[in-house]
């Protein structure tokens, strides 16, 4: 096959041509004297969507996280995380290696909250003994899994309550907004200044379901991100005329956060066509991801699966598990593409 069908993950897509356009004419400067001009846009733009009075421009979500977990707390101190939280396990347990703050990871509930009741357990008395508890992270989306957002406003209430800094891991946060804009009936754009006005910071990824090459962006106040600065520059994330990359963000922040929902009716579209697969379980998608876990004799055929998409120009991971996610380079004929070649492997009848 000459053309891939790309359901890895929603990083892999490419520049559109008027981002590229876009990319091309963008004004620069020198970000590390703070007179990128592109890059300063980008931030003042993502603060005022959001709602926070400053935003920092970092090469990557897994930076935006650390800068935002050292800039709240101080070593010797603890946050409090979800299990299958990226910041806490697939980020390299930098928070602790480069910062000594230790986490405190608590399991999921089904819909990806951490239950209210453990939180309030995690959380250390003022006593020599512990670490001194100092965050709530929760990440939105979770997994493909939108927070109800009445959750998140008790839990990020229940952490100040108690004097906790509040981070959102909003890698996802678009596709988070675009899906509660539904529930709502609002706009996704006014859901993203409602989740992320629950939080003191706000960490927002440009180069998954917005298709930009690079970048994250964190928001929150002057002196929050004026600490945040300080920790990016010790991480090597200070970069030069970074404002091409701005202006990639830029552009999707203006013209790729409502067709997310075209990435989720896909997700739905494949969770349709792999129904009544034996040997498959399929998960619902509430975004842009659809996972499948394999049962009973499927367990052991992962392997061969994911070989024979990849001979019919299938890209997808897992193992018990497999992950499946649409995005903006991926459409209505991929997607069946996809299902046509799982359906064969498993001889299903359409």
């Amino acid at each position: 096959m000459t053309t891939k069908v790309d359901l890895r993950s929603d990083t892999v897509t490419q520049p559109t041509e008027g981002m590229r356009a876009a990319m091309a004419r963008a004004p620069l400067g020198d970000d590390v004297f703070g007179d990128d001009p592109s890059v300063n846009a980008l931030q003042d733009k993502i603060a005022a969507m959001l709602g926070f009075e400053a935003a920092l421009f970092v090469p990557t979500g897994t930076q935006s996280n650390l800068c935002a977990i050292l800039a709240h707390c101080q070593r010797g101190d603890e946050y409090i995380v979800g299990q299958m939280a990226h910041c806490y396990r697939w980020e390299g347990g930098g928070a602790a290696v480069f910062g000594s703050v230790q986490p405190q990871p608590l399991n999921h509930q089904p819909d990806g909250s951490l239950a209210l009741a453990d939180v309030e357990a995690a959380i250390k008395p003022d006593d020599a003994h512990f670490a001194r508890t100092r965050l709530l992270a929760l990440e939105n989306t979770l997994g493909g899994k939108l927070l109800p957002f009445e959750y998140v406003q008790q839990a990020t209430a229940l952490a100040q309550k108690h004097g906790l800094g509040r981070h959102l891991d909003g890698a996802r946060l678009f596709n988070a907004a675009v899906a509660q804009a539904v529930q709502a009936g609002s706009h996704p754009l006014a859901e993203a200044r409602r989740i992320a006005q629950c939080f003191d910071s706000v960490s927002v990824c440009f180069s998954k379901g917005l298709g930009a090459p690079v970048g994250s962006a964190l928001c929150g106040s002057r002196d929050f991100i004026a600490r945040a600065h300080r920790i990016r520059k010790m991480a090597g994330g200070g970069m030069r005329q970074a404002g091409m990359l701005a202006a990639a963000a830029s552009h999707a922040l203006d013209h790729h956060v409502g067709r997310l929902a075209q990435d989720h009716a896909l997700a739905q579209h494949l969770a349709d066509g792999l129904a009544g697969i034996e040997g498959l379980q399929v998960e619902a998608p509430q975004t842009n991801m659809v996972f499948v876990d394999l049962t009973g004799a499927a367990r052991e055929q992962s392997a061969a699966l994911l070989k024979h998409l990849a001979g019919q120009g299938v890209q997808a991971t897992g193992l018990y598990r497999l992950r499946f996610v649409t995005h903006l380079d991926v459409d209505t004929a991929g997607v069946d593409r996809a299902v046509a070649a799982i359906r064969q492997f498993f001889n299903a009848r359409s």
